[in-house]
């Protein structure tokens, strides 16, 4: 197993949270990938699951998840691409027996990846950072891609941010692109973060709304915006009231769903 640092250790807080969140009676997600690895690396993960960080990520995957089926109804071949995958195991969640499906990750983290994810017909591993401009030749292009950003974006500068929009608008067009987006004043709370704190990792850009990142990319543009707050308040008395007190019901993060016509070759003629 790899060791794990700075950003790379926030894999695993998602990864304990569904494995506990799996195994509690009235689950609300079902993730037995986790399940399995965690109980193979024997990891203690009372660090990683807390409260709110649970709450949140549970309310995540619920998003992410129902999104994501959402847009596979409706193009149902779409060529669908998890960056800064982790261990996450959404394909198995999600899959409609004709998507095709991409996990990118730093090579070490997918090198750790295939200890536990065998090989799938439909499934296809890239191991680069993000920033490598080289990563869109690996994919076979489709009529729609969806991209899902879920939980790196907050530690990456904005030109960091930027340099990943060009990316994508250079190499791919009829894009969906779900992300994760934090409020800039939680951007600056790691050492308070319940679960980030306890790790090396440093949160580095948010903004207050998905308007903001429009103005990265030209041609970028924000379709929906839902905190995860609309999830969590459901579930639990603390839920509610952080969903609901003015003073901190904004600082949760929330699902941005943008699309984007790049410069890529059009694949509807």
């Amino acid at each position: 197993m790899i060791p794990l640092k700075g950003v790379q250790e926030t894999m695993l807080i998602p990864l304990a949270i569904k494995a506990s969140e799996t195994k509690r009676p009235h689950a609300r997600i079902h993730d037995s990938k986790a399940v399995e690895i965690i109980e193979k690396l024997d990891l203690d993960t009372s660090k990683y699951d807390k409260f709110m960080s649970h709450e949140g990520v549970v309310a995540r995957t619920i998003l992410f998840d129902a999104a994501t089926k959402r847009y596979l109804k409706k193009y149902p071949q779409a060529v669908c691409i998890s960056i800064g995958c982790g261990f996450d195991a959404r394909f198995s969640r999600v899959d409609n027996g004709t998507l095709i499906w991409y996990d990118l990750d730093l090579p070490d983290v997918i090198n750790a990846r295939k200890q536990f994810f065998p090989e799938h017909e439909r499934v296809h591993l890239i191991a680069k950072s993000a920033l490598d401009p080289s990563w869109p030749q690996e994919i076979k292009k489709g009529d729609k891609t969806i991209l899902l950003i879920e939980g790196v974006l907050m530690y990456f500068k904005e030109e960091e941010v930027k340099q990943l929009l060009q990316i994508i608008k250079d190499n791919f067009d009829n894009v969906i692109l779900l992300a994760e987006l934090m409020q800039p004043f939680s951007a600056k709370g790691s050492k308070w973060h319940d679960t980030v704190k306890s790790t090396e990792a440093t949160f580095k850009w948010g903004v207050k709304s998905g308007e903001e990142v429009e103005k990265l990319c030209p041609g970028l543009k924000l379709v929906d915006e839902k905190s995860f707050n609309c999830e969590m308040k459901k579930h639990s008395l603390r839920g509610r009231l952080f969903a609901s007190i003015p003073v901190i019901r904004n600082f949760n993060d929330r699902l941005a769903i943008f699309t984007l016509n790049g410069k890529g070759p059009s694949m509807n003629g």
